[in-house]
């Protein structure tokens, strides 16, 4: 199966020296934070292999689902949030939803090599399946969830994880909320390039895109499909006049040629160096609070969450404005005043300062030269370290549930595809909105989709990082998942 990276350390490996990441390329987000902690973990000592959840989907489901999340994020943002906010109130997906991630368990164990000392899981459906295999006794080694977001979406608690790990003392609280039982805060992991610079830095960052060298500079970020108003907020940046728009649209060519014709004069598709970028500009503003924010404080640049997407991007600016390391701008009339003080203000300060805490575990005395990095004892890498030399204990259910009657395979098959279509049509059935029942199917949809997560890829070139290792397909695999289960019996 399609494997996002391998490291393998040339000496003998001890059981307990491997760790598997799976993440989902539907969010650069999630994969952004499989490298890093990647990264991390390789340094010390580990042997480490990175899965794709959407890859160990039957019948190539995983790319009819990637495909319907964007569709349904450009076209229908109504409909995401429908979803969003009916998965939250039930607490997690429907029926259909668990039949899909059921069909992911057997070709999931069977990608696992078989010395591996425990399973960190980037994405709310790879926990579910993990944890499910937990519970069953088929996976013997510990389970840990990264929660990599600010807000927690019900569905990244799942039975049977051992661990969640979180950024900050907010969403662990609403992940215990919620019913996770170990939850530890450890803080956010970055690109190491992601770091604050002097003066010199700023205008080398400055001159190097040909930017200006005394105005201030709004970068804008929105994904590397450039979803959400991001033609409306340049415009709105640019005539406030608090700060010169600098405009990241990633692959969304269409909206860099509108945006250029509407006269932003700053405008970047895919961008290689996200991190000169940040150098170069005084603050971010951003619309979905994932993993392009966490970038930011790492830089020391402060983060205002403007025009935000539906669903997660509403929630993360909540979670980032209760933490006191966002900005969140709710309306227009405040964009002046708010990006003025984060800009030359105490507010900025102040954030600049939060933001770096993150990494480092205490309040810097200036943002300015502080490796955000040096606190590696305390990271979710180190935390994962100890989690899998200490080993797996019984797994604990979140909540007792029914049991429920083993469907036979041609049945399974039969709901994911269903599934799998209801996806596509919701994404791109706009007329749903004017019949009769709209609102009744919308309701259903919700029920019934795992659609929780930040948009596949960055607006920056550097979310874009994709390790393509070695390929290995789990069905040729064959007693491969029983010579792991015997293993750790």
């Amino acid at each position: 199966m399609p494997h996002l990276g391998s490291t393998v350390r040339p000496r003998a490996l001890a059981v307990a020296d491997r760790v598997v990441i799976v993440s989902a390329s539907v969010g650069a987000g999630h994969d952004g934070a499989a490298a890093e902690l990647e990264r991390r973990l390789v340094a010390t000592g580990f042997a480490v292999d990175r899965l794709d959840l959407l890859d160990v989907l039957p019948a190539r489901l995983g790319r009819l689902v990637r495909d319907g999340y964007h569709r349904m994020l450009v076209r229908t943002p109504w409909l995401y949030q429908r979803i969003y906010s009916s998965t939250e109130r039930a607490g997690g997906g429907g029926p259909l939803a668990r039949a899909l991630l059921r069909s992911a368990e057997t070709r999931l164990l069977r990608a696992l090599p078989a010395d591996t000392g425990a399973v960190v899981s980037t994405y709310p459906g790879a926990s579910r399946v993990l944890g499910s295999l937990r519970l069953a006794g088929r996976l013997t080694v510990p389970v840990l969830t990264y929660l990599t977001d600010f807000s927690v979406h019900p569905l990244w608690v799942a039975d049977g994880v051992d661990v969640h790990l979180a950024l900050h003392d907010v969403p662990a609280a609403q992940a215990r909320a919620a019913g996770a039982r170990d939850v530890r805060v450890c803080g956010p992991v970055a690109d190491p390039r992601f770091r604050p610079v002097d003066a010199s830095g700023h205008a080398a960052a400055r001159a190097r895109f040909g930017l200006p060298a005394n105005a201030p500079l709004a970068l804008l970020v929105a994904g590397s499909w450039g979803v959400g108003p991001v033609r409306q907020v340049a415009r709105e940046l640019r005539d406030c006049g608090a700060a010169v728009p600098v405009v990241v649209c990633g692959r969304n060519e269409a909206l860099a040629e509108q945006l250029r014709a509407d006269g932003i004069e700053h405008v970047h598709g895919w961008v290689d160096d996200m991190p000169g970028l940040m150098h170069a500009a005084d603050v971010l503003v951003q619309n979905a609070g994932g993993l392009t924010s966490l970038e930011a404080f790492a830089t020391g640049l402060p983060v205002a969450s403007y025009g935000c997407i539906p669903g997660h991007g509403l929630t993360n600016a909540s979670a980032l404005d209760e933490a006191g390391v966002a900005a969140w701008i709710r309306e227009p009339s405040q964009l002046k005043h708010v990006l003025g003080e984060l800009i030359d203000g105490p507010r900025g300060l102040l954030q600049r300062e939060a933001g770096l805490a993150l990494f480092t575990g205490e309040v810097p005395e200036t943002a300015t030269g502080t490796d955000p990095h040096e606190a590696t004892d305390r990271g979710p890498a180190a935390e994962t370290v100890r989690v899998c030399r200490a080993g797996a204990g019984p797994a604990a259910p979140i909540a007792v549930r029914r049991s429920r009657a083993v469907r036979p395979a041609g049945l399974r098959l039969a709901l994911t595809t269903a599934l799998a279509c209801a996806v596509w049509a919701g994404a791109v059935g706009t007329a749903v909105a004017t019949t009769d029942g709209g609102p009744r199917l919308i309701h259903a949809i919700g029920q019934h989709l795992d659609l929780d997560d930040t948009p596949r890829a960055h607006h920056g070139g550097h979310e874009s990082r994709e390790d393509h290792g070695d390929h290995r397909d789990p069905e040729g695999m064959e007693g491969h998942e029983g010579h792991l289960e015997a293993r750790r019996s």
